[in-house]
């Protein structure tokens, strides 16, 4: 039988962690909201967005005026991982660093094994996973997410299309966790570079799309699609920090209903303790007053 302390000592810092976990769900919640605000208004502007971006470098393939589709033998590779900087969060974390590590040694073997794949980690916790493992990380971005919004996502999207622009990789992935609801998030793998071309048997996609240029194609060229790509970055560290939250929301509530569950137990345990300690004592009484008599 445990002793009277040890199970009060027990209950009350099961009891402080359940107010903790409970206090972060709320606050979890709280910003859950507002991310998801965000990304579920972003969404359907950013499809559009993409799928005018896919139509318009579909009429340039070939002619050497977007530089953002060419397609190179696939040699040197960055791979964008996007986690969050702190944990608390389930899985959240760990399905993005497994699925990489996974891509890394799998998907990319031939050139992880001749060092030429490179990695820039966007929050905290991949950066330190990756680095210290002696993963090639040319740099990361751990603060991006304290302020998140278009301008600050841009000059991470800037860096990105000048290192592909420059040839000195010729294929740019993201892995991040994609927001669907508060309980499911996707682990999604996009290319961010070369863009991908929509597909020309889809029945549903009329292959040659025409567009009246204004004031010239070469400006719209110059102007539009280095945005798209901007806003598609943007979209995609949207989709992980609501995806974050979501997580961190469930793994608290979690954490508030394990920590619920063992108050009752540890009480139990308890009251155990205190009525055998009771019994005890009535029978030394009544064992002592026995021998007096």
């Amino acid at each position: 039988m445990p002793n009277l302390k040890e199970v009060r000592t027990r209950i009350e810092s099961v009891n402080s962690t359940r107010q903790i976990t409970s206090a972060m769900k709320m606050v979890a919640a709280s910003k859950l909201r507002k991310a998801q605000n965000a990304i579920t208004t972003m969404r359907p502007y950013a499809a559009k967005l993409r799928e005018l971006m896919q139509n318009l470098s579909a009429s340039l393939a070939n002619t050497n005026q977007d530089k953002y589709t060419a397609i190179r033998p696939v040699e040197n590779i960055l791979i964008i991982p996007v986690t969050s900087n702190r944990g608390l969060c389930g899985a959240f974390n760990t399905n993005v660093i497994r699925y990489t590590a996974r891509l890394i040694s799998e998907t990319f073997a031939t050139q992880h094994a001749a060092g030429k794949v490179s990695m820039f980690c966007i929050g905290k916790k991949g950066e330190e996973f990756f680095r210290n493992r002696k993963y090639n990380l040319i740099g990361s971005d751990i603060h991006v997410f304290d302020q998140l919004n278009f301008s600050t996502v841009t000059p991470i999207a800037e860096k990105l299309m000048k290192l592909f622009e420059e040839e000195k990789f010729d294929k740019i992935i993201f892995v991040y966790n994609q927001f669907r609801n508060a309980g499911n998030q996707v682990l999604s793998e996009e290319q961010f570079l070369p863009i991908e071309l929509p597909e020309q048997e889809d029945d549903f996609r009329q292959p040659d799309v025409e567009y009246i240029f204004e004031p010239d194609k070469q400006t719209i060229i110059e102007v539009l699609i280095p945005r798209i790509l901007k806003m598609q970055v943007y979209k995609m560290l949207l989709d992980s920090f609501a995806a974050e939250h979501g997580a961190r929301m469930i793994a608290m509530h979690k954490a508030t209903d394990n920590a619920s569950e063992m108050l009752k137990e540890l009480k139990l345990s308890y009251n155990k303790a205190r009525q055998a300690a009771i019994t005890k004592e009535i029978l030394e009484i009544v064992g002592g007053a026995d021998a007096l008599g």
